[in-house]
């Protein structure tokens, strides 16, 4: 399945499992535990669609400041996927990396992260980072201080100082700015999410909590992404109309000839 403008990069901020389990009357470690299987379905999903790279924001840096017992089932859950479905990303052909402060993860989930990235090494289809421990902010000031060490050791020149060098030290440096950015749980806010990275992405924000989020729901958004006109400061003029454009949802769901799924 591959169709035509889907976002080469792909990042979602999974948001709403906490509040979409208590909303239910269960403890907030059910939602987590339907976010993972959701979780699963989309990688899956992106990776037949021809998404090149996906990105997806599974423990912020802020989010150590939870409750103990919330983190450590969090961080158990974490260790136990990516034990089990290493043998899908292979299946997949799906290329793992990782982005945030890993040495903050316990000693075990740091084995099982990576491990993965070492097994699925060799892989050639779609590349999957998960954002673990991860901040916008502590990132741009890691970049900062390694391009301030670079300068004091004489390998750089401050006027030599231009975006992309700045792009050279952050961890994303491996792949491409995101095309698409989807927040679920309805919140307007990137919470310290790739804040370089997302000067020029278009965002797409839905009331669904994470683990409602569907086939469909996927294909909602990549409608609205190929519906609009990305022009990086230039005029509609400049940029010329696009041809083949996803005019609507029911577009998508006629080239993909396929059925509404719920998961």
């Amino acid at each position: 399945m591959n169709l035509p403008e889907v976002p080469k990069h792909l990042a979602i901020i999974m948001d709403g499992n906490g509040r979409w389990a208590e909303m239910r009357g269960k403890h907030r470690t059910f939602g987590h535990l339907k976010g993972a299987r959701v979780a699963k379905r989309t990688i899956e999903f992106c990776a037949d669609a021809g998404v090149k790279n996906l990105t997806l924001y599974a423990f912020s840096t802020e989010n150590w400041m939870r409750p103990d017992y919330e983190v450590s089932f969090l961080m158990q859950l974490l260790g136990r996927h990516l034990r089990k479905e290493r043998a899908t990303l292979m299946r997949n052909n799906i290329r793992f990396f990782v982005i945030g402060q890993i040495e903050r993860l316990p000693l075990a989930v740091q084995a099982e992260v990576l491990k993965t990235v070492e097994f699925t090494r060799n892989n050639t289809g779609m590349e999957l980072t998960f954002a673990l421990s991860y901040g916008s902010r502590q990132e741009l000031t890691d970049a900062v201080k390694a391009i301030g060490e670079d300068i004091l050791a004489g390998r750089l020149l401050p006027q030599d100082i231009d975006e992309s060098v700045i792009r050279s030290r952050l961890q994303t440096s491996y792949m491409s700015d995101p095309d698409l950015i989807i927040r679920t749980s309805g919140e307007y806010r990137l919470s310290n999410f790739l804040l370089w990275q997302a000067a020029y992405s278009e965002l797409y924000i839905t009331e669904m909590n994470w683990p409602d989020f569907n086939d469909h729901a996927l294909l909602k958004a990549f409608a609205h992404y190929a519906s609009r006109e990305r022009r990086f400061g230039k005029t509609t003029a400049q940029v010329g109309q696009k041809k083949g454009r996803i005019s609507s949802i029911a577009d998508l769901v006629r080239l993909t000839a396929m059925p509404r799924v719920n998961i």
